[in-house]
């Protein structure tokens, strides 16, 4: 297994610290969250103006271009030897989203914080309000460019030019196509399996459960995607800390999917 999850008391004290909080029914109450306390040291990453490009066209959640991403990475002064740990709300998808994005981009020691914010300020870790200013860094990064996958290349995987097993990290009912509250069309993309990735939360953390590991085979590549590629992050950063090796991410999603193909029901 690697070691992605942490918990608040087993953590480094001199390590970066991001907090992702954000919640989709009110997307200004993240900030806000942060601007009321947040733990000490810690910069604030917004799901939509800082893990997103909502100005593209690429589904609900485009993922950044990798000069905008370098932009946030270099004006938080961060750089490749940091211990880098992300924080949520608990158990959401927010700081799997930002791991996700850090390890694209070659980041060897980035962490979620299970338990999240609550968890820190529990294990004494001083709450401000104060925002900190840290000295940009500049980076040569290398990016990690085969864990991300294009619409093309999920039509390979169903047209059998390319052997892999999808996973639908979405809700059963709407994997199934019975109900749809963000896409014009219901359904999933063709030949895709579905795991919720809400089955991956025990409380306020993310755990390894015995049924991903049943319903995910670890012997050939895996691809993951959810509506808008943020809750496939937390079904990708857990078979990735259960040592799957061969995973990708479709970060576009079925929001992206709907626009140009036809989808299964069922």
């Amino acid at each position: 297994m690697t070691n992605i999850f942490v918990t608040a008391n087993r953590m480094e004290r001199t390590g970066r610290l991001i907090d992702t909080r954000f919640d989709m029914s009110n997307v200004e109450s993240g900030r806000k969250m942060y601007e009321e306390g947040h733990i000490e040291g810690a910069v604030y990453w917004d799901l939509n103006t800082d893990l997103s490009d909502l100005s593209k066209q690429e589904g609900r959640h485009p993922l950044p271009e990798k000069e905008q991403l370098q932009a946030l990475f270099e004006k938080h002064g961060l750089n490749y030897n940091d211990a880098i740990y992300i924080y949520d709300q608990g158990a959401a998808a927010n700081a799997t989203r930002a791991w996700w994005i850090l390890h694209y981009a070659g980041f060897k020691h980035a962490y979620v914080v299970n338990g999240g914010f609550e968890a820190l300020k529990e294990a004494g870790f001083p709450v401000t309000t104060e925002v900190p200013v840290f000295k940009e860094s500049k980076l040569d990064i290398q990016w990690n460019d085969d864990i991300l996958l294009k619409r093309q290349d999920i039509m390979h995987i169903i047209e059998g030019k390319r052997k892999a097993t999808l996973i639908d990290a979405r809700a059963p009912e709407r994997y199934r196509g019975e109900t749809e509250p963000f896409d014009k069309v219901a359904g999933h993309i063709p030949t895709a399996k579905n795991y919720d990735w809400e089955q991956l939360r025990n409380g306020s953390e993310l755990v390894i459960t015995s049924s991903l590991l049943k319903e995910v085979p670890k012997d050939e590549e895996v691809v993951v995607y959810c509506g808008s590629g943020v809750t496939a992050t937390p079904v990708y950063t857990v078979l990735k800390e259960a040592g799957y090796q061969n995973i990708k991410i479709y970060m576009a999603g079925y929001s992206d999917w709907v626009h140009h193909h036809s989808v299964e029901k069922g």
